[in-house]
């Protein structure tokens, strides 16, 4: 038991975003490990309402990525203000033109609509992917709002191909692929003081 608790603790700490991959898919017994941790993630009410949508097709990935990135508008950074140094996003970097950043495969989550934890459900599933990933040696990125990638007529023809129910939008992306070969794993930034309040 103390070996399991050490283990997930060493995930935890260790696990960070990855924008720089390498070209080879991921295999296919760790991509299923990674998508059962996304189906055992906790849901509010038990009612397991976010559907993943696996894609590791490149085009329609890149395709997706671009319509994405040509629909988000970040605040740029600063020198002072920025997402990372290391793995630039596309806040960081405005010649970068894919918001997938060529990840050889990317979930969409897509939560129901009307349903008030929707996007929590989401959020919670893809944290316990991008653990299992982490663990299993493979690179992940949480994408937040993932409605622009469709926000055009192939992202809307690709929503019906995929047969994404009407009641149903995307909430966000989550990136997998090996880390770039050469990469260091990028730094952790300091943690914050004062974040815990004990009343």
């Amino acid at each position: 038991m103390e070996n399991r608790k050490h283990a997930v603790m060493e995930t935890i700490l260790h696990r960070r975003s990855i924008r720089r991959f390498a070209p080879e898919q991921v295999r296919e017994e760790e991509l299923q490990q990674i998508l059962q941790a996304g189906l055992y993630a906790p849901s509010a009410g038990g009612r397991q309402g976010p559907i993943f949508v696996v894609s590791q097709d490149r085009a329609v990935n890149v395709r997706l990525g671009r319509i994405k990135r040509a629909n988000s508008h970040p605040r740029m950074a600063t020198a002072s203000s920025y997402v990372s140094r290391e793995q630039p996003s596309i806040a960081d970097d405005p010649g970068i033109t894919d918001a997938f950043y060529g990840a050889p495969t990317v979930i969409t989550l897509f939560g129901p609509k009307n349903f008030l934890f929707a996007a929590e459900d989401c959020a919670v599933a893809a944290e316990n992917m991008m653990l299992a990933a982490d663990a299993l040696g493979v690179g992940s990125c949480y994408i937040g709002q993932g409605w622009p990638a469709f926000d055009d007529p192939f992202g809307q023809e690709t929503l019906g191909r995929w047969g994404i129910p009407a009641d149903y939008y995307a909430v966000m992306q989550l990136l997998l692929g090996y880390p770039k070969a050469g990469d260091a794993h990028p730094t952790p930034k300091p943690r914050k003081e004062g974040r815990i309040l004990r009343v």
